[in-house]
């Protein structure tokens, strides 16, 4: 059973359990299906916050139970509950949990240096913030602990995703180049001179991570990230390469010079690349698919939502994160100055 199925990682983690030939229930609010699933997927529609419609989809039981959508220490109680009818979980979580050797985290980042700074790579043992229900940093922790306690009656795998990218996203981070480009922005600017590095993951790798978790049940912690984590820079290349754009990156040395000028949806001050060893060790995992192959189904779903919209209309979820990305006369000032 696959919780948030028709969500961006959903569509794919389904593709991928049924082609490995389990027999899979796709349960989304809606009770949609996915075009490229096979015939003899499921449906279900469930609200996910609901204990009883919860309890109901699963009826007697499955083998193997796929969160994607899991948030907070409540969601965990109600996979835990039925610990008795579930064989084993692999739920995502995130990288955002993890803090630095001062206690620095995500939560921290808009303090006077509050970004942390990471070891490079991020081992799963490195310090997480502290559980809560104040942010979702926090309520991922909580998620985490809470399943991890119940690992004797519910072994489950937690998958800590870095930036997730692909198609069906809802806050795509190629978005900020991808309509630049659309635009005919010819000169972008890059803080922290383009080196900024956080570290993707496709789809398909989750997907596959999924699988692989699912055929090998345990109690664990791991990291989902891509082979490789390119910095802003070589990302802003790899997408004009695809959209066959010739673009001018104008680096600025240090943080953006104003806040909505040379901030990325990738810029931070120091790395955030994670080990991915251990799960190549645990799962046998192997990288699938590099970022650059995935850039050209990615542009082509932003086109497609973009197309004869405003931006906000079209990714409301992406401007509420991230603020005004396409201040144009701001940029263009700092650039005159």
């Amino acid at each position: 059973m696959v919780i948030g199925a028709t969500g961006q990682i959903g569509r794919a983690a389904v593709k991928a359990l049924a082609g490995d030939g389990w027999d899979v229930t796709a349960a989304s609010r809606g009770g949609g299906r996915d075009d490229g699933w096979p015939a003899e997927v499921r449906t279900a529609a469930l609200d996910r916050d609901d204990d009883t419609a919860l309890a109901t989809v699963v009826g007697d039981g499955c083998d193997a139970l796929v969160d994607i959508v899991a948030y907070g220490a409540g969601h965990a109680r109600q996979l835990t509950a039925l610990a008795g009818r579930v064989g084993s979980a692999v739920v995502i979580s995130s990288v955002s949990v993890y803090e630095d050797d001062k206690g620095r985290g995500f939560d921290t980042q808009a303090e006077p240096d509050g970004f942390p700074s990471y070891p490079v790579p991020i081992p799963e043992s490195q310090e997480t913030v502290p559980p809560g229900d104040s942010t979702y940093c926090t309520r991922k922790v909580a998620l985490e602990r809470e399943l991890l306690a119940a690992g004797d009656r519910l072994p489950t795998t937690l998958l800590r995703a870095g930036a997730v990218h692909g198609p069906y996203d809802r806050t795509p981070r190629e978005l900020y180049f991808v309509k630049r480009n659309l635009d005919g922005r010819r000169r972008r600017i890059l803080a922290f001179g383009g080196a900024s590095r956080f570290h993707p993951v496709s789809v398909h790798t989750l997907a596959e991570l999924i699988r692989l978790a699912a055929a090998r049940p345990g109690s664990r912690v791991l990291n989902a990230c891509d082979p490789e984590a390119p910095t802003v820079a070589e990302i802003a290349r790899a997408i004009d390469a695809v959209m066959g754009a010739r673009t001018e990156d104008v680096l600025v040395d240090g943080p953006p010079p104003s806040p909505t000028v040379g901030d990325t949806p990738w810029s931070v001050p120091r790395p955030v690349i994670c080990d991915m060893s251990a799960a190549e060790r645990e799962l046998g995992h192997r990288p699938v698919i590099r970022y650059a192959d995935t850039l050209p189904e990615t542009i082509a779903s932003i086109e497609r939502q973009l197309a004869g919209r405003d931006w906000r209309e079209a990714y409301p979820a992406m401007f509420r994160n991230y603020g005004d990305l396409f201040d144009y006369a701001a940029e263009d000032a700092w650039l005159a100055s």
